[in-house]
């Protein structure tokens, strides 16, 4: 099959032949309908483990982790559960299906978990992929492959809003207007926050956030944002998610929110970082770290999809196929005003 492979550090993806995934008993072989890139893959190309980097990658790995696409063939244990045809959606690992982990859906917690991009479990830069019987979900009529694509994002964004314990009555600012910050925008306006207010050093992103649910928006490129927060609600925020995840980053959010507040971090900070402790000690904040999801949240997020309730169509900015996805792979690593971009392996 045909896939983007990583080279080496800095390099650009290759599009190449690979051999055909083999699905275990309990596993899905599927047709990649879309896989969008993450701000993870593409911090990953550009640091090895031992400079800070998520993990190393090994010449020849295949990223991608934001998927869906159509089952193909079914694993013997699965027969009755899924059919070809199905379209699926899944979480990005596949687990030993044994312990509490996952068993409670919690499946990035497994010990034994396969990850993507591992010589393992390829990722879904690819025509076709491996998904767990265990870690699918089925996509009902209506929702596409493309916006099937975009469950794992939204999952990030909704297990980080449930981590700061949304109340109605809250104000709340996004540093960042990412897909990780947009999907938290949207999550904390859908679970009743009063304002949510969404800060961007680019301009078009951030002016875009109203149509993903903030109630305004900061360009930090020309206000500050503390002044802005002021001029805005008129008070500092109550809850704050730094989905930025670069150094200093979190010193701001310290510097941004109320006293008595909460910091949430989604944002993948690959480098070391600080935040000066006597501030959040005297604001008695509290500083809580987000990672990753569990299944329940696949599953809400492609109900709420299917009836209507969220619309995610506004995050996919552009779609590309094999022929133009490294150099535009590469793009994505300055900052611009693209959201999601997705790969169409039959594009």
């Amino acid at each position: 099959m045909k896939a983007a492979t990583f080279a080496a550090v800095g390099a650009p993806l290759e599009i190449a032949s690979v051999p055909d995934p083999e699905p275990q008993p309990g596993e899905l072989l599927i047709a990649v309908g879309n896989c969008g890139v993450c701000g993870t893959d593409l911090h990953w190309t550009e640091n090895r483990s031992t400079d800070g980097g998520w993990r190393e990658l090994k010449a020849g790995a295949v990223l991608g982790h934001e998927f869906a696409g159509e089952v193909l063939e079914v694993g013997r244990d699965l027969k009755g559960r899924f059919k070809p045809g199905d379209s699926v959606c899944a979480l990005p690992f596949i687990g030993c299906g044994q312990c509490k982990a996952c068993l409670t859906g919690r499946i990035f917690r497994c010990q034994q978990a396969d990850t993507r991009a591992t010589p393992t479990l390829p990722g879904a830069y690819a025509e076709l992929a491996r998904v767990g019987g265990a870690e699918a979900v089925v996509l009902p009529a209506g929702v596409d492959h493309a916006t099937g694509a975009l469950v794992e994002p939204l999952a990030v964004g909704l297990a980080a809003v449930e981590r700061a314990r949304l109340v109605p009555s809250a104000n709340v600012l996004v540093m960042g207007a990412g897909p990780v910050g947009l999907a938290v925008a949207l999550w904390s306006r859908f679970l009743g926050a009063r304002n949510v207010i969404v800060s961007d050093l680019v301009s078009s992103r951030a002016e875009r956030a109203a149509q993903f649910g903030a109630t305004d928006y900061i360009d930090a490129a020309t206000e500050v944002v503390s002044e802005g927060l002021q001029r805005r609600i008129g008070k500092a925020p109550d809850v704050v998610f730094e989905c930025v995840g670069v150094p200093g980053t979190l010193g701001q959010a310290v510097e941004y929110v109320a006293d008595d507040g909460i910091v949430v971090v989604a944002g993948l900070c690959m480098g070391a970082d600080s935040f000066l402790p006597a501030v959040a000690l005297v604001k008695a904040i509290d500083i809580r770290f987000t990672m990753c999801y569990d299944k329940r949240h696949f599953e809400v997020i492609v109900d709420h999809l299917a009836a209507g309730r969220i619309d995610a169509s506004k995050f996919v900015t552009d779609t590309v196929g094999f022929d133009s996805f490294a150099d535009r792979f590469e793009s994505l690593k300055s900052a611009g005003s693209d959201i999601k971009v997705l790969l169409d392996p039959r594009g």
